[in-house]
């Protein structure tokens, strides 16, 4: 297995953990924990998939689903071995984040050739599945806390995209990619790294 078909899968089972996380969090059943590590775990690669009118990856290689269900099942009989299960949640999403952005990004950068795509495709790829989690899971979304998410999965989309354009061998993209984002993500974390916010201003007076 090369090291971008590793960062796929491990994508894959590391947003699926998040996913069963969240269910352990809601006190879900076993299908439960299964239906929230799928959604999570193949959400945003599917919708990458749709939008560059490619096979499904999972419909082509159901192998990803299996990913998903031995996680899950892994995590409805170990989550209760986790102290704070929320805490672990946002380190796996972050680690999951930077994995799948890189993954997204090349497979953009594969099928389209263009590095503006690459890069969507990547912010795509490892945020939607995120959001979908929350959504479902009722969880405050990780896509409107005021600490950085999205943009550090852009910059490691952006940060693979010139290391491949600048010649690097692919393993070195892949790492100065997942680094770039995985950093920013965890510095957010850690030191509440925020960008400047929109402040509402009264409209103009025009009498």
């Amino acid at each position: 297995m090369n090291e971008i078909v590793f960062i796929d899968y491990a994508g894959v089972a590391l947003f699926a953990a998040t996913g069963a996380l969240a269910a352990s969090r809601k006190e879900l059943d076993i299908i439960g924990f299964l239906f929230l590590a799928a959604v999570t775990g193949i959400g945003g690669g599917t919708a990458r998939d749709l939008i560059l009118d490619v096979p499904v990856f999972w419909v082509a290689e159901p192998l990803y689903i299996l990913v998903c269900t031995v996680t899950a099942v892994g995590i409805y009989f170990t989550a209760n071995l986790l102290e704070s299960r929320f805490y672990a949640l946002l380190w796996l999403d972050a680690i999951a984040l930077a994995a799948y952005g890189v993954f997204g990004a090349y497979k953009g950068l594969i099928v389209t050739g263009s590095p503006v795509v690459a890069v969507v495709m990547g912010m795509l790829t490892s945020t939607l599945g995120g959001i979908l989690r929350d959504v479902i899971a009722n969880e405050p979304s990780v896509l409107l806390r005021k600490e950085i998410y999205v943009t550090a999965s852009l910059l490691g989309a952006l940060a693979f995209v010139l290391a491949d354009a600048a010649g690097f061998d692919l393993p070195y993209s892949v790492g100065i990619g997942f680094v770039t984002a995985f950093a920013i993500r965890a510095g957010a974390m850690s030191f509440g790294w925020t960008l400047p916010t929109y402040r509402s201003r009264p409209g103009r007076d025009y009498e």
